[in-house]
């Protein structure tokens, strides 16, 4: 027999889906901030470099990566070719991937005034981490600078293990890194400005306030900082720009990895390899493919 709902139901029904629709609403938000936090800080490849020049251990670091375990290398979040120069300034082959056509524009342009014999084991291609298949093995796969903290859920973190997975020569290495949540950052004030100086912007031949906010999803553990540009200038002139990044803590992290069949040889705490210890700054994992991944040998009961 058909029940018909009373008014009082029918508002007693729509109240309960509420908290439903603000989700679905919520999430797609979310799902587009993170991807304005994947892509706005790279949008300006000159001022990237501007503000990373003095960057230097994890270059270092990745460049005897690849004296260790040899070439060729995939380097998948290549940016401006940070990392690629070095390598192949060494001599060893490499291929960086990204996905920021500004990125890869000025690490093309930078690529060409190498010395001719380091230009030409260097090379620069389009591509997406969450499918990218070469067809190529790598006996080195590296995602330096926290590449893996524009990872948002578990299945993005699957499918970019995929593609390692898919591009690694047997007995190969994936070597990566990632920041090491920093408490104080997470529990910031998410309306308050945080001062950070003043900068230059490149081709803008102004200076700027920079300032800086802080916005911890406690859930997803995806902590969104705004960056704030304010001319000294003409104060009403204000850019920005987002970074999203997956916060990983680090048992978290050797338990995804040890799910997802990788055994991690060596563990360190930055990249002069000291221990991981309750202060440092980066986890910087060696690891190597083991098992068939667990979520995926499991049979049906």
């Amino acid at each position: 027999m058909e029940e018909r709902l009373s008014a009082r139901d029918e508002d007693a029904a729509e109240w309960r889906d509420e908290p439903r629709r603000l989700g679905v609403e919520r999430m797609k938000q979310r799902n587009l901030l993170y991807e304005r936090g994947t892509r706005s800080h790279y949008e300006n490849a000159e001022y990237y470099d501007q503000a990373y020049r003095r960057r230097r251990a994890d270059i270092d670091f990745y460049a005897e990566m690849a004296s260790r375990f040899g070439g060729p290398v995939l380097e998948l979040g290549a940016g401006t070719g940070r990392v690629s120069r070095a390598i192949a300034e060494q001599g060893v082959e490499i291929l960086g991937i990204d996905s920021s056509e500004p990125m890869l524009e000025r690490a093309e342009r930078r690529r060409k005034k190498m010395r001719r014999a380091a230009r030409e084991l260097l090379e620069f291609a389009h591509g997406d981490l969450l499918e990218l298949r070469l067809g190529r093995k790598f006996p080195l796969v590296i995602a330096p600078f926290n590449v893996f903290m524009h990872l948002y859920d578990r299945e993005e973190f699957q499918r970019a293990m995929d593609t390692v997975r898919a591009h690694l020569a047997p007995g190969g290495v994936f070597v990566f890194d990632v920041l090491v949540p920093d408490l104080r950052a997470l529990l910031r004030d998410p309306d308050r400005l945080y001062s950070a100086g003043t900068v230059s912007l490149p081709r803008r031949g102004r200076r700027y306030k920079y300032k800086e906010s802080f916005n911890y999803d406690p859930i997803a553990q995806v902590l969104v900082i705004t960056l704030y540009f304010q001319s000294l200038e003409d104060p009403e002139e204000i850019l920005t720009q987002t970074i999203a990044h997956r916060q990983f803590f680090p048992a978290e992290l050797e338990a995804i990895l040890h799910y997802e069949g990788f055994e991690i040889l060596e563990r360190y705490g930055d990249f002069e390899r000291e221990p991981l210890l309750d202060f440092a700054e980066s986890q910087v994992l060696v690891t190597r493919l083991g098992a068939t991944p667990y979520s995926r040998s499991r049979t049906s009961q």
